[in-house]
This record gives structure tokens, sequence and C-alpha cells, in this order.
């Protein structure tokens, strides 16, 4: 636990753009410095160029093994590539420091359940480091209103959860590593992880039953690396059936640039709907007694937001959830059965579309190669 006085020290595994994204938020954070980065590929370190005289202050190495050992840092932030994630934390969860991993947790189950055990035997050893999982979707002003008007039994308890992402295709990463569902865990582990955690979130309920339907109809069909053909989706329905009887859809189209809204989430329970909407930050709100003409609608932001970034102040106001935690010994908000599930989610709606049917959630989570 780190003093309420003190500058708390953080190191980035991985400099790519989300690492850069912390870098750029830990800036802002009151008593928080990036000391050091960890990364092999030359180009992205040379990006850190950007940070400008700031950069003088942070230690650059190849190995992230060298950045655990350097005494420079007191949190973790992982933001390398997916598959590279289970041997990184199993290396940061020998360590005594804090850690923030970007979603997925892991690529598979099996590797997010490896995780989960290693950072066990580290509290069994007396170590009560956190470890925080990058789920910020819940942190987006619009969707913490949301949230809260949920929380507040505004519309009664959630019964249908409508989640819809039109948006552009993955962007190029190093290696083009994020065309492959070897590397990603596919593109509803991938990218929907987020979605499925906000689902639970939402609901307050366990997930039991997913059917999907989903293609690669559009993008990257004219790529070719080392011969290989990208095979991740880029359009697909997924639905989630609640224990507690709620539904949850997802729409996802990754060629769908030209839509004004990007995201648009809704909840609709017995009382009525509310709604939020990005990039717009829009919060609609209306109760069935009301009717249309009584559906409230404003533009959501938070005031203590001193970085926007690439998520709409998500990162900054997770970082500062994150810091306080560290500073406290407060649990984290967002931990590794929470990581867990959105990624055993996004695993059975993959098995849903492969194989034609409903799967269950615990089928899924009780397959050890999963």
């Amino acid at each position: 636990m780190a003093a309420a006085g003190d500058v708390v020290r953080y190191g980035i595994i991985g400099s790519g753009m989300m690492g850069l994204e912390h870098l750029w938020n830990l800036h802002h954070v009151p008593g928080a410095a990036g000391t050091a980065i960890a990364d092999p590929n030359q180009p992205s370190w040379e990006a850190t160029i950007l940070f400008g005289e700031g950069r003088n202050q942070i230690t650059e190495v190849d190995d992230h093994r060298e950045l655990l050992a350097s005494g420079l840092v007191d949190v973790v932030i992982v933001s390398s590539p997916n598959m590279t994630h289970r041997a990184i934390l199993d290396d940061v969860l020998a360590t005594d420091l804090h850690l923030l991993v970007e979603k997925p947790l892991c690529t598979t189950v099996a590797d997010c359940r490896a995780v989960i055990a290693a950072a066990e035997a580290r509290r069994d050893r007396g170590c009560d480091a956190i470890v925080w999982v990058g789920l910020e979707y819940r942190y987006m002003p619009p969707v913490a209103r949301l949230l809260h008007e949920v929380r507040a039994g505004t519309v009664g308890p959630p019964k249908m959860v409508a989640i819809r992402e039109h948006r552009f295709p993955f962007l190029q990463k190093v290696g083009d590593w994020n065309r492959f569902n070897r590397n990603t865990g596919g593109t509803l582990v991938e990218k929907c992880c987020h979605f499925f955690d906000l689902m639970n979130h939402i609901t307050g309920d366990r997930p039991v039953r997913i059917q999907a339907s989903g293609w690669q109809d559009v993008n990257h069909l004219d790529e070719r690396y080392g011969g290989e053909v990208p095979d991740i989706l880029d359009n697909a329905f997924v639905i989630v059936d609640y224990e507690g009887g709620a539904r949850a859809l997802l729409d996802l189209c990754m060629f769908a640039e030209a839509s004004e809204e990007q995201e648009e989430i809704s909840v609709v329970g017995p009382l009525g709907k509310v709604e939020a909407f990005l990039p717009s930050t829009t919060v609609r709100v209306g109760l069935r007694t009301e009717g249309r003409p009584g559906v409230r609608s404003a533009a959501v932001h938070d005031d203590r937001v001193a970085y926007e970034g690439f998520h709409h102040g998500s990162s900054y106001l997770e970082h500062l959830d994150l810091i306080d935690a560290v500073r406290t010994g407060a649990a984290p908000a967002v931990g590794l059965a929470d990581g867990l599930l959105s990624v055993a989610m996004g695993v059975a709606a993959h098995r849903a579309i492969d194989l034609g049917r409903p799967v269950l959630v615990d089928e899924v989570l009780a397959d050890p190669a999963a």
C-alpha cells in the first residue's frame, strides 16, 4: 500500500496504442508517474517520442523481466498483444507488484484459470497486491450514467439489454498479430469481452446460455500474411440468456464506418427504458407512464476527466480508481473473475457459431481445453 502523498510509479509492458494511451492518462493523474516501458519492438519504443520531454524520465527496456526487476515501478500495466498475456502475467504474479492487465485477460479460458491460480498462490504467500482487469467500458461517463439509472431502479429490474457496435475494421497492429484468431482469441473475445462484461454488470446476474451467428463477410479478405488469409469475424449477433430470466443482445458490425453513433446501449425494464450513445455521449431515459413525450435526453460528461483519450475519459477514470485502491488497499473494481467470465462468453459465442447450436457457459468453463 502506498502512502497518500507518495508518487505511484507505473511500468508499461507493451507500448503500442493502448500502452501509449495509458502513458498519456497517467501523465494527467495526480500522484502518478510513468517510469518504465518494456517492449521488444523498436518502432513502438520510438512512438514514445510523442510524449515529449517527459520521455527523458522513462526507462525503456526490451524485456519485461528487466522492468519487473528494476525497482523502478509499483504498478505494472500489461498492454501487450493478447497471446502474450499468459506468459507475462506468470512473471508479474511472481513479484509483489500491483497489476492492471488490459482486456482480454487471456485468449483462452484455460489460460485465464492458470492466471487466477497464480494470483491465488501469490495471496497465499502473503502478497495483497491488486490485480485489476482493464474492462473500462464501465467507466465511460454515459455508460456510468446508464448504470446509475439501472442501479437506482429507474426502469425496474433489467429484462432486456441490447448493445450495438457499428464501427470501422480492426486497426493495423505490430506484426499484424490481430488478423488471426490464434492470436486474438477471436473477435468475440478480443473486441467484445468489454460488452459481455457490461451485460453482466448491468443485469447483476450470471450468464447461462449463448446463441450466436457471425461471419467474415467483408474485411481483410484481400490481405495475405505469410500466405495466410486473416480469419477474424467482422460481424455477429450474440444472444445471452441469464439465470434470472434477463436476455442480452450484441449486434456487432465492423464495416459500418457510416454510422452516426458507434455504440448504442439500451436497457429495458418493466418501468421504462434507458439508453446511452457514443460518441455523442447522449443518455436518454423514458418511463412507460410518460410515453414518448416524457423521454429525457442529455449529453453526459464527467468533470473529473482531465484527459479524454481514445475512450471518452474512461481510462482516466479507471486510473483514478486504480491509484486509490493502490493507496488504500481497496479491492479492484474489476477483478479476475470478471475477466474470466467475459472471455468465457466470447469463447462460448465462437463455439456456438462453429457448432450451429446454443452453448452453455458452464460447458465452456468446465472444458480444460477451452
